[in-house]
């Protein structure tokens, strides 16, 4: 727990620890021992907030039915599993080490070891897919029982096999469509979009995503893992950032700091916020970054004027059109 320590050192902790998540890589390979050691390890540190929310995430080729009863024992209430497509020939073509059958049957092994609040990953915009390949991949999620689906398009990320070898994927108005189509699908059966890709039953939203979305404040442990910490009395806000190379993190776990310089502030929070259906009130823009509404102008009037927000006794939020157009608006606010 020397990493959370260091982090720690710097801070006093005031506030309780309302969420945990634990992903990156396949951390469901770690035997339940090691979670029971990393969580008292936590709590040594940070207090732990009534109801706490913990998610792992699991990749469906990596379920044992004993382990996973072992990680709800512990204290994991929330799991998600990335399913990506229950197509095989397209998750071949990913590069997953799973198969459909493995994504049922993690599933099922979720149900049986006593979650009932478990997210599926799905992609869309994938090679070789269409708007029914699609739509079956969101027939299957549901069929499933998830509380919460998270339904996002494949993005090329630089230093990965497709940002190299680019595949060729269907275009913007067969992705358009796809999108439309499984959203209707997905509130057909009680999953409502709450945010760009996350769709949840009642009362199933992810807490720990949520405080992102809403410039909540966060710490991160381990390799490549980010933080945000605001700092008392207007010292301002800053990000953390570890090693992102295991062999180097574990050389030198200690991280890189950088603060937000106050002019990108206000894009740093809408870059989150404006992800949410909800939107944001001015109440929370000026409770989590400390800075005057006037801040936010003239480029929060132009998108008034431009038909991109719709605002509500100082709440504002993206109009249909915004929503569709998320870039417009925060190139609106680059300083």
């Amino acid at each position: 727990m020397l990493d959370l320590q260091q982090d720690l050192s710097t801070f006093q902790i005031t506030r309780p620890i309302h969420s945990i998540f634990i992903g990156g890589g396949t951390p469901s390979l770690f035997a339940p021992e090691s979670f029971a050691r990393l969580l008292r390890g936590i709590q040594t540190f940070c207090p732990f907030e009534e109801g706490l929310e913990i998610t792992l995430e699991a990749n469906p080729g990596t379920f044992e039915s004993q382990k996973f009863a072992e990680y709800r024992a512990l204290g994991v209430n929330r799991l998600s599993i990335g399913v990506q497509s229950f197509d095989d020939r397209i998750l071949k073509r990913l590069g997953r080490i799973h198969d459909a059958k493995e994504a049922f049957r993690a599933a099922e092994i979720a149900h049986l070891a006593g979650f009932d609040n478990f997210n599926l990953d799905l992609m869309f915009g994938l090679p070789d897919a269409t708007i029914t390949t699609s739509q079956n991949d969101v027939a299957n999620a549901i069929s499933l029982k998830p509380s919460h689906i998270s339904f996002y398009q494949l993005t090329l990320e630089p230093n990965t096999f497709f940002y190299k070898f680019p595949p060729v994927l269907p275009d913007d108005e067969s992705i358009f469509a796809t999108q439309h189509a499984c959203q209707q699908l997905l509130f057909q059966h009680g999953f409502n979009q709450y945010e760009i890709s996350a769709y949840s039953k009642e009362h199933r939203r992810c807490q720990h995503n949520l405080n992102y979305w809403q410039f909540g404040d966060y710490l991160g442990i381990g390799a490549g893992a980010h933080g945000k910490i605001t700092l008392a009395e207007a010292a301002g806000i800053i990000r953390t950032q570890k090693n992102k190379h295991p062999e180097l993190y574990m050389k030198d776990s200690g991280r890189q700091v950088k603060h937000i310089e106050r002019d990108e502030i206000p894009l740093e929070f809408l870059m989150n916020q404006l992800r949410l259906q909800e939107g944001f009130s001015l109440d929370h823009y000026v409770a989590t970054t400390g800075l005057d509404p006037k801040t936010l102008e003239p480029a929060l009037t132009n998108c008034l004027n431009d038909n991109l927000l719709e605002s509500t006794n100082n709440h504002y939020r993206c109009t249909e059109n915004g929503w569709n157009f998320l870039d417009t608006i925060l190139e609106k606010f680059i300083p």
